[in-house]
């Protein structure tokens, strides 16, 4: 039986199918997002996404869906859908669909009468495109395929309107035609198997609504351009396929295509394989030389923070260290850049956040640890040495080392840290002095350099441990058995926050084990829920657990209170460390709850958060690649215990 599988009752009930979306993903950037039922419902969804150089460096809409109708005797069944004005929807296609399926890609089954017919879709790993096989898997009768294919051609960001503009000529290719509606854009080539009459008939459909917008109080209509239909004759048992992509294809290779690109693709048929299928789609490799992580679908780009807190998870766990290395080779120039010269890189976008040296380092760590200690300081001692010392010797413009060996940063006028939401361009949370986190990941830095790489004197080294060790509780500890989020001079920030778990969940701890209970507990007792950690404490003032509406009432929620699965990693690793065997229940327990999430938003992958209080809702980017790198770390750990 399928992992992925959802029956009849399910796709055809809108309220529950228009909330499931599916994502496939190439290396190059591009995508293809949608729901179950194929209706868009957010103007980042399309059957062919990707970016355009040319124009900027966003990803944009060219082939934004591609409506079947099935013919026979002259009766049109037509499967698409589209949502317009006042909750109206046409052509009501979902009505026939019987099963879907994604274990390895996306499969549709359809029942239009005596006809049975399937649609599976591919995305290609390495090219900017999206293959579709159509099989007529029963019918008594002669059967014809008509497909629209609805044109976008413009940014994620934008929507596009009926205008005079648009070039509407076309050029016929093999089994096809290629298009480019704008200059600037590349030519769409749409392709078959096998010989396709292309009938021109020019229309607009107006007024298509993307409800996800209308949440959010942005725009939500526009008006799609079809440039008329494609026809083909199928008979019982065979398979067309079907091709868009900005390069022509050989479409005698199609089906040969088709099959390569299935074939070595992860299974979706346990919970560890989605996360690890899902963890792979953020990869990104613009170029041959290049290799990197987006932080998430469908509208994140590279982000140094999330990088580095994802790329263990998202190699290491499914015992991938080459690809770690390949990324660690593209970030070390980045890196380099911004401590030598202060240049920001044009693709990891936020390096010179204050923390990012040290989530790089502990991301190293991880490599060293789970992989080869002794590889580990031979690739990147050096560099670890260097971050250290830039931090060390005040060169970071918003972070210093004060004489209590603490990092104090800079954060009142501008978001520094993961806490990062902006409101007329002031941070929603402003972090700034005594960071709890910014000093946790310090102290396990130093221990790191000092136990395990062996690269400094270590007497110099170890009084500066022992300093950290001895400040960190004096500055963050209360007397209610929690930490300060941040402290700066006589301003204490009392609220409940779960920034604290680094302070016992990272391989060194400023807390010996009798002192990291209470933490843990007071985490357990207020943050704790089935989806992650809360950001903010029900009890503390200002909690926010819904984030929903407009954008502005999302970005003041966005970290005060809202849920973040990446956080229950780091919780459910200082759980372990604390209970040891007698803790694997519990997580197992905890785990199950975030296995329920890959059926219920974007299958197969988890999101960037929760609501704060139940239902526990899933929002935000659909698919977010530190929640699924955290995730992936736990259940690592968790078979090591059970191992054990």
């Amino acid at each position: 039986m399928s992992y992925l599988k959802f029956d009849k009752t399910i796709m055809i009930n809108l309220q529950e199918s228009l909330q499931r979306e599916v994502l496939r993903t190439n290396r190059k950037g591009a995508y293809h997002c949608s729901t179950v039922v194929d209706c868009n419902t957010r103007k980042y969804h399309g059957l062919l996404v990707m970016p355009v150089p040319g124009l900027d460096d966003e990803n944009h809409v060219l082939l934004s869906s591609f409506d079947e109708t099935v013919i026979q005797h002259g009766a049109e069944f037509n499967l698409g859908l589209h949502k317009y004005k006042d909750d109206n929807f046409s052509p009501k296609g979902h009505k026939y669909i019987r099963e879907y399926s994604c274990d390895t890609v996306p499969r549709t089954v359809y029942r239009v009468g005596g006809v049975i017919f399937s649609k599976e879709k591919a995305f290609s790993l390495y090219e900017n495109r999206i293959m579709i096989r159509y099989k007529l898997e029963d019918a008594h009768s002669p059967t014809t395929l008509r497909f629209r294919p609805f044109l976008a051609f413009r940014s994620v960001k934008e929507l596009t309107y009926e205008n005079n503009t648009l070039n509407e000529s076309y050029t016929e290719i093999t089994n096809g035609i290629k298009m480019c509606l704008y200059q600037g854009y590349p030519e769409l080539y749409m392709q078959f198997s096998k010989e396709a009459k292309f009938v021109f008939q020019p229309y607009w459909y107006k007024g298509v609504e993307y409800p996800k917008e209308q949440e959010r109080g942005f725009p939500y209509q526009e008006d799609l351009y079809v440039p008329g239909y494609f026809e083909i004759p199928i008979e019982k048992g065979e398979s067309v396929y079907f091709s868009a992509g900005d390069t022509e294809v050989n479409t005698s290779e199609l089906e040969l295509l088709y099959e390569d690109e299935i074939k070595n693709r992860t299974t979706r048929t346990s919970f560890f394989n989605c996360l690890k299928n899902s963890a792979q789609q953020f990869y990104f490799r613009p170029t041959e030389n290049d290799a990197y992580l987006l932080a998430g679908y469908p509208w994140f780009k590279v982000r140094a923070r999330d990088l580095f807190v994802s790329l263990p998870g998202c190699t290491l766990t499914f015992d991938d260290p080459v690809r770690f290395e390949k990324i660690m080779t593209t970030a070390i120039p980045a890196l380099r850049n911004f401590m030598e010269k202060g240049v920001k890189d044009p693709v990891i976008k936020e390096i010179d956040q204050p923390d990012v040296l040290l989530w790089c380092i502990k991301a190293i760590q991880m490599y060293g640890l789970n992989y080869s200690m002794e590889r580990c300081q031979e690739l990147y001692a050096d560099l670890v040495s260097e971050m250290i010392h830039y931090i060390l010797d005040q060169k970071h413009p918003d972070m210093k080392v004060l004489e209590d060996g603490l990092l104090y940063a800079h954060g009142k006028e501008k978001a520094i840290t993961w806490m990062n939401s902006t409101v007329n361009g002031k941070p929603v949370v402003p972090r700034s002095g005594y960071i709890v986190e910014f000093n946790a990941l310090w102290y396990n830095a130093l221990c790191f350099l000092n136990n395990d790489l062996n690269k400094e004197p270590v007497e110099k080294i170890t009084n500066l441990i022992q300093t950290v060790k001895k400040s960190f509780p004096s500055v963050f500890k209360n007397g209610y058995g929690y930490l300060f989020d941040s402290v700066s001079g006589s301003m204490v920030d009392w609220s409940v926050r779960p920034n604290m778990i680094f302070a016992i969940s990272l391989p060194y701890s400023p807390f010996e084990k009798i002192d990291q209970r209470p933490i843990l507990d007071m985490v357990t007792k207020e943050l704790l829920t089935p989806k992650g950690l809360r950001s903010l404490s029900p009890k503390s003032e200002g909690y926010r657990p819904s984030y929903a509406g407009p954008q502005t009432e999302r970005d003041y929620s966005y970290h005060q209170g809202t849920a973040w699965p990446w956080l229950l990693g780091a919780y459910l690793e200082a759980y372990l460390r604390i209970f040891g065997k007698s803790g694997v229940s519990f997580v197992d327990r905890m785990m199950v709850s975030m296995e329920e999430e890959v059926r219920l938003h974007c299958i197969g992958t988890i999101p960037e958060l929760f609501d704060g209080n139940p239902p526990f809702t899933g929002r935000g980017a659909i698919s977010f690649a530190m929640n699924v790198a955290s995730i992936l770390w736990v259940d690592k750990m968790l078979e090591k215990y059970k191992a054990e």
